[in-house]
């Protein structure tokens, strides 16, 4: 085990999560007699998943630096109520109206960071009271519902895809194919360039065999993901592009920035943070208007799939999130988590709706068996300190 971890640069519980969704994946796909891969039913998966890696980019943050967020689900429902307004009461084309949805999402962050970081309310009872006053908030706004399915280039944003300007090959989107090739290009170049600078710093890093092996599995997944989705009704979903700025951004944030420094050594040492000189109340403060902030894009992302406003819109989304985050490897106390490996537990919990789902599964034995993984989930990762704190 040791020689493994030497290996692998120390990141072997990111690897098991990946391994536990390749296992996930299988065994739908033999389950469902090979549905689960259908290309239509890929697209789908990301499209009704979508609002679930947002948001998890988000709480992954607030979790890390040692906070909760139970507001979130809320968030998006007032907010998506708002913008749907906007649009069909106030008359807003649907650009700006997405514009007013955001600016909304920036105050509602400062409200409740307010609170946490300057009158010290802990953050559980701050965004429990969130979930309560903007669920009310929403059922005053919207009512029962507000329709927005003329606004056409709105409603596109969840449900439309990247235009085919390039025509077909093999029955496969030429444009999807391309942005596949892109992306393996990317995450080769940023991932030798991270081991390049970790080099020149003295840091320890994974060894150039597992380097190449993690590479090339990351290739082939990539490759096998876009060839598949190339071949569903669309291509290359909108909501996907969404997803992966998101992904690029926050992954960026958090492992090569000031603010993402900051955020681990809050989690991780808040006493030490503070006499290192951190600001903890407006690291916590621009926590939660970073958390508002994509809580409004989740809210869109919403809004748009649906095609209408819901006072119920976004109801239990912070658990979902939640779970995608411990399932995803970030530690219940703080101090550790990944963007990568949070969008691999919500793929997880993903799969989990999509397969059980085709399998005819009843929604409350899906519910179950969600219960149960996030449990597992949150246990490895206790199991595993302790195993730590005896050595």
């Amino acid at each position: 085990m040791t020689a493994l971890k030497e290996m692998l640069g120390g990141n072997i519980r990111q690897y098991g999560i990946v391994g536990a969704l390749f296992l996930i994946v299988l065994l739908f796909q033999l389950a469902t007699g090979g549905k689960l891969l259908l290309p239509n039913n890929v697209a789908s998966l990301i499209q009704q998943n979508a609002y679930v890696m947002i948001l998890a980019a988000g709480m992954v943050i607030v979790i890390i630096a040692g906070h909760i967020d139970l507001s979130v689900g809320s968030i998006v429902g007032f907010i998506g109520g708002v913008v749907a307004l906007l649009m069909t009461h106030v008359g807003l084309p649907w650009w700006l109206a997405i514009l007013g949805g955001m600016l909304l999402g920036v105050v509602v962050g400062m409200w409740q960071g307010f609170w946490v970081a300057f009158v010290g309310v802990p953050a559980f009872i701050v965004t429990l009271a969130g979930w309560l006053a903007f669920r009310g908030l929403a059922i005053l706004l919207v009512g029962v519902t507000v329709s927005i399915g003329t606004e056409k280039e709105f409603v596109a944003i969840s449900n439309g895809s990247i235009p085919n300007a390039l025509g077909y090959i093999a029955n496969r989107d030429v444009v999807t194919l391309l942005i596949g090739v892109a992306v393996i290009g990317l995450l080769v170049f940023t991932q030798l360039r991270s081991r390049r600078a970790m080099r020149k710093h003295g840091l320890e890093t994974e060894s150039a065999g597992a380097l190449v092996l993690k590479l090339a599995l990351v290739s082939v997944l990539v490759a096998f993901f876009a060839w598949t989705l190339a071949g569903s009704r669309g291509g290359t979903p909108i909501v996907l592009v969404i997803i992966g700025v998101v992904i690029a951004v926050y992954s960026f944030v958090t492992q090569s920035t000031v603010f993402g420094r900051n955020v681990y050594a809050m989690g991780g040492n808040f006493q030490g943070a503070v006499l290192s000189g951190v600001n903890t109340r407006r690291m916590n403060f621009m926590i939660f208007v970073n958390m508002g902030v994509l809580a409004s894009v989740a809210a869109v992302v919403t809004t748009s799939k649906s095609g209408a406003a819901t006072a119920q819109a976004g109801n239990l989304y912070e658990l979902d999130a939640i779970a995608a985050c411990f399932i995803g490897g970030t530690s219940v106390s703080g101090g550790i988590g990944r963007v990568s490996g949070v969008m691999v537990g919500a793929l997880i919990m993903g799969v989990l709706n999509m397969g059980l789902s085709i399998m005819r599964v009843d929604p409350a034995w899906q519910q179950v068996v969600k219960g149960l993984v996030l449990v597992l989930a949150v246990a490895f990762d206790l199991v595993n300190k302790r195993r730590a704190g005896t050595r």
